[in-house]
């Protein structure tokens, strides 16, 4: 997995980490107010963001980064619906990006999906083409 643009935030002052140190006491109950919405954090999320307040609770420093999902050959060629052997031959000759973990090839789900948006646009395209010239004459 690849780390993207860590975010260093400092600690909270004393006051504001003992308030929020008392207001999570005994809680894992997260509710978020986005926009005026209220949302309820789903489990993983609920975690993260209660792990991170009891951290500022606590007066620390806190860095947030975000990281990037690397799938397996095997795993990336499936969602594509490909096989395992075409998708080896593009990262051989550059058409997807690829990372090495030792010997073990790894690629981003974001490159994954973006190929198969360009493979759509490129159908959907050809698809446009082919019916303008259905039916029309060709000139001879």
């Amino acid at each position: 997995m690849a780390l993207i643009a860590p975010r260093v935030t400092a600690g909270l002052p004393a006051e504001d980490a003992q308030k929020l140190k008392y207001a999570l006491n005994g809680s894992d109950d997260i509710t978020v107010f986005v926009d005026g919405t209220v949302h309820r954090l789903p489990p993983q999320a609920r975690d993260a963001v209660v792990d991170l307040l009891s951290r500022f609770s606590r007066g620390e420093a806190v860095t947030v980064s975000s990281v990037e999902e690397m799938l397996t050959t095997s795993k990336a060629a499936e969602l594509a619906g490909i096989s395992h052997t075409y998708l080896r031959n593009m990262t051989d000759r550059g058409e997807i990006p690829v990372e090495y973990r030792g010997t073990h090839r790894r690629i981003r789900l974001a490159d994954i999906m973006a190929w198969l948006e360009t493979q759509k646009k490129n159908s959907t395209a050809d698809g446009a083409r082919g019916a303008e010239h259905d039916g029309a004459p060709d000139g001879s």
